[in-house]
């Protein structure tokens, strides 16, 4: 495949994320469940969860369509559209009650007899992101590698899915204002979305790349409504974008990689329970334009 057949399909993959997220997001907002995915945000302004659901099936269409192999776009489908489902099933029961917060906050209800819908929403990320990382691996052929022990092979699929699980985590941290989210996503996709040409050496570094831009303009698309305060990505579009975030960046690096990626995303986890990535980025001049950048002034 030429370099110019590769640009076209990949300006059109972007071109189909992005108009896919438009076309969804505006199909929701138009649908019966319109009113319940309204929310007031941190201005008190009423705000649309149609985002979430909009933007998880703008992204993962692209992911899939970019896929290049079977494994790899059941390997997208899984990432995104549970992460997309569990986070709007854990939005849908914070309207409704939950109090669970944080890892405390669900190991707290879970030593109460109570799950929670944010653990059941992390189970549910981390089962699609092994279970995403095998599909990696089995593309690869690393599975089926045999001068690669079976516990190598599984502890590289973990360690793969505990990237998807951490980054789709790390995302949903970042969507405490507008456009501050997918900025973020927009910025981590930059390096990953670039094409690796035809003489990479994983079978799967296309589909990463395009999965990363399937990302950046899905993010892209919803980002005027959000600087704006008329859509938010709520728990569905953050986690969504960060699990196929997270696919992207596995499906182009190897076993040192993976374990760099979890350990970063693992250590801003662990920061976000004691210090509040908001107050640290309004305290930060540089930070602070960038986060506000675009943004509606109230």
């Amino acid at each position: 495949m030429s370099q110019l057949t590769r640009t076209v399909g990949r300006a059109f993959l972007g071109g189909l994320a992005a108009g896919g997220t438009i076309a969804a997001i505006s199909a929701v907002r138009r649908s019966k469940w319109a009113a319940e995915l309204e929310r007031t945000n941190h201005k008190g302004d009423i705000v649309s969860l149609a985002e979430g659901p909009g933007i998880t099936v703008g992204a993962t269409a692209g992911a899939v369509l970019g896929a290049g192999s079977p494994a790899y776009a059941a390997a997208a489908a899984t990432a995104g559209l549970t992460a997309g489902a569990v986070g709007l099933y854990d939005d849908i029961a914070d309207a409704k009650g939950e109090k669970a917060k944080g890892f405390k906050g669900h190991v707290g209800a879970l030593l109460r007899g109570r799950l929670s819908a944010g653990l059941i929403k992390i189970l549910g990320i981390s089962s699609a992101g092994i279970a995403s990382a095998a599909l990696i691996d089995l593309a690869n052929g690393e599975l089926t590698d045999e001068r690669r022990s079976p516990l190598r092979r599984l502890w590289n699929v973990g360690v793969g899915g505990g990237v998807i699980a951490g980054t789709a985590n790390v995302v949903n941290l970042f969507d405490l204002r507008p456009g501050r989210a997918l900025k973020v996503v927009t910025l981590a996709a930059a390096p990953l979305s670039k094409d690796p040409g035809p003489e990479s050496r994983r079978r799967t570094a296309a589909g990463g790349a395009n999965t990363a831009l399937a990302v950046s303009s899905a993010a892209g698309a919803a980002m005027a409504d959000d600087l704006d305060g008329k859509t938010m990505l709520g728990d569905g579009g953050a986690n969504a974008l960060g699990a196929l975030l997270g696919l992207a960046f596995i499906a182009r690096t190897g076993m040192i990689g993976r374990h760099v990626a979890l350990a970063g995303v693992a250590a801003l986890i662990a920061a976000s329970e004691k210090w509040s990535f908001t107050k640290v980025i309004a305290e930060t001049p540089v930070l602070r334009e960038l986060d506000e950048l675009g943004r509606t002034k109230s």
